[in-house]
């Protein structure tokens, strides 16, 4: 049986969801997608500069994960390029997070609730337990 997917937390928002090559019709285009989750992991990756370990943290998936994302967004961006495609973002799997709000976790093993505020990245441990199982459950602000 397969693992359900995790949502990514995702704090782009972009304006434009649509892009096109300059002087084609739409009816002559070919489209790939690109999902929200693969566009954030460019944006941390390629345009932020984060190593593969910060950018999942910050998308609250694994290091690996987070490689499979970009390679995936990379791999679409590049046949777009390559083959005079449309590109449309929409989609994924993924949570919108405000990245100036604080995030609110819960411990799985004690019940322990705290804060982390924005920028820190993904909590290693529970700070009352230092127990490794815990999630997000909301965020302030």
């Amino acid at each position: 049986m397969v693992r359900p997917q995790k949502s990514r937390l995702v704090e782009i928002d972009p304006k434009t969801s649509y892009f096109k090559p300059r002087g084609v019709p739409m009816m002559d285009l070919e489209q790939v997608q690109l999902t929200l989750d693969e566009l954030e992991a460019l944006r941390l990756a390629d345009f932020l500069g984060l190593s593969h370990e910060e950018a999942g943290k910050q998308m609250d998936v694994s290091r690996a994960t987070f490689g499979r994302i970009i390679e995936q967004a990379r791999k679409t961006v590049a046949d777009a390029l390559i083959h005079g495609k449309a590109i449309s973002v929409d989609g994924g799997n993924y949570k919108r997070v405000n990245p100036r709000a604080i995030r609110l976790f819960l411990c799985d093993h004690c019940q322990g609730r705290w804060e982390e505020h924005p920028g820190t990245g993904r909590p290693k441990k529970c700070p009352s337990c230092e127990g490794r199982e815990f999630h997000r459950i909301a965020e302030k602000g």
